[in-house]
């Protein structure tokens, strides 16, 4: 094995956890706020408007609606402001969903040894993971990593990190419960967003994808301890090895200024192309790193199931094509995309709570039901590439733990409208499955091509 191979790491996630904000926002909150405050008829704005209608998203997950006081104002909010709305609506948010993590590993508070946390859409001292800490009781000392700058590709990096720091414990004979949690909240951005469509001019479409979302898993290595119960937890998924990799010359091509109401997303056209030529390249790494059984060693990017980090729209369909795939690999990041929209950080770990549902499991390329490994991929700053393999615990099912999760919605009649303006949907678990989704890819398939040419009819510059 060589230098740069992962042997056998001994780390499992023993339990995820999501949590959804209560409102969903149709295409049309976006026009609420456009001709509240903004110039409907200038020509940017115009194409905005457009594409908003095009982004196969249903339901952007948000903390708020229209009406809500951070973005219904005549002027953008400040970024103190938003700040004070990270803390007061963000935090409750990702300590339920470290709580569903934590009851799902069936590990006891004080056995968790660190913390790694990750957001790209608040920045304080001390980080919105102090409070995280305290709404969960948490009250002995704790090893506390947040990270910051990484914006999409942040689940994983923080997976990732997380992974380093167990592996250190494994190293020293201590077991290792470590709490990696993602919290953003992009949609009260969308203010900012749209005052610098007015002043500028330019095609923002950052403000037609993001969402609000929360999401935490425990990462543990495999050495004992004290907790019996912890012992014969069994994992939900083993975590094989990852690649993390930097793009050269992509710096300005994905990002997140820092402006004074808050940030702006920095998003080029050349971002899909950038993404999708880095895929074979990283996945050929790190299949060669790993320590796989004999049978698949040479398979195929199209023998796995994939956990896509669903960017847009044009990140899902470039991967299949330069990959491969079909939707159904990627149904769950479909599933996700669709329903939520895209949470940034705390996507991913959405995406891999949702691809273990029983509808996720009957809706499977070819009808093969779902793969043993799972490949988790997100691209962030820099451009970064984060990929990792997985070895999925088929056997487990969260029905199995008895692991309640309360309704992400107010109900069906809170069809309430955000800034990006999709309906709320009626929903029995944070993921949604009281609505059928054995059709999600189908009804996907359906507006892809619709959607893929309306948006290369125009020009995003």
């Amino acid at each position: 094995m060589s230098a740069n191979s992962f042997g056998q790491l001994g780390l499992s996630i023993t339990g995820l956890g999501t949590q959804y904000p209560p409102y969903g926002l149709k295409s049309d909150a976006i026009d609420i706020l456009v001709h509240r405050y903004h110039d409907a008829d200038a020509p940017a704005m115009k194409k905005i408007l457009s594409i908003n209608k095009y982004t196969g998203i249903e339901s952007r997950s948000s903390i708020g609606n229209p009406d809500h006081p951070i973005v219904n104002h005549p002027e953008p909010p400040s970024i103190e402001e938003l700040h004070e709305v990270f803390i007061a609506e963000g935090v409750p948010l990702a300590v339920s969903a470290a709580q569903k993590a934590i009851a799902e590993a069936r590990i006891d508070l004080a056995e968790i040894t660190h913390v790694v946390s990750t957001s790209c859409t608040d920045s304080a001292n001390p980080g919105y993971d102090h409070f995280v800490c305290q709404g969960l009781g948490i009250t002995h000392q704790v090893e506390k990593v947040l990270l910051h700058g990484i914006g999409c590709s942040g689940g994983l990096a923080a997976l990732r990190t997380a992974a380093n720091l167990a592996l250190g414990h494994s190293y020293r004979g201590k077991p290792a419960k470590i709490l990696v949690i993602a919290l953003e909240v992009s949609t009260t951005f969308v203010r900012s967003e749209l005052d610098s469509i007015d002043k500028t001019g330019e095609t923002r479409i950052g403000v037609c994808l993001f969402s609000d979302c929360a999401s935490a898993a425990i990462l543990s290595n495999d050495v004992s301890s004290s907790s019996a119960l912890s012992h014969c937890k069994l994992p939900v998924y083993d975590l094989l090895g990852w690649d993390h990799r930097i793009v050269p010359d992509t710096a300005h091509d994905l990002g997140f200024d820092a402006h004074r109401h808050g940030w702006k997303v920095v998003l080029t056209p050349r971002v899909p192309t950038i993404a999708q030529d880095s895929l074979q390249s990283t996945f050929t790494d790190l299949m060669s790193s790993l320590k796989m059984p004999s049978a698949w060693e040479n398979a195929k990017p199209a023998d796995f199931d994939w956990a896509m980090h669903p960017g847009g729209a044009t990140i899902l369909t470039g991967a299949e094509q330069t990959m491969g795939l079909k939707p159904e690999h990627m149904r769950a990041s479909y599933d996700v995309y669709m329903n939520h929209g895209n949470s940034s950080s705390a996507t991913i770990f959405s995406v891999l709570d949702r691809m273990r549902s029983k509808d996720m499991d009957a809706c499977t390329p070819d009808g093969r039901g779902p793969r043993e490994y799972v490949v988790g991929c997100a691209f962030g700053p820099g451009v970064s590439v984060e990929m990792c393999m997985l070895k999925r615990n088929l056997s487990h099912k969260p029905e199995d733990l008895g692991v309640q999760t309360p309704p992400e919605t107010e109900s069906e009649d809170s069809s309430d409208t955000s800034e990006a303006g999709e309906e709320v949907l009626e929903l029995e678990d944070g993921h949604g499955e009281g609505k059928s989704k054995t059709n999600v890819v189908d009804s996907y398939r359906d507006e892809e091509s619709f959607i893929s040419q309306a948006l290369a009819s125009m020009e995003l510059d």
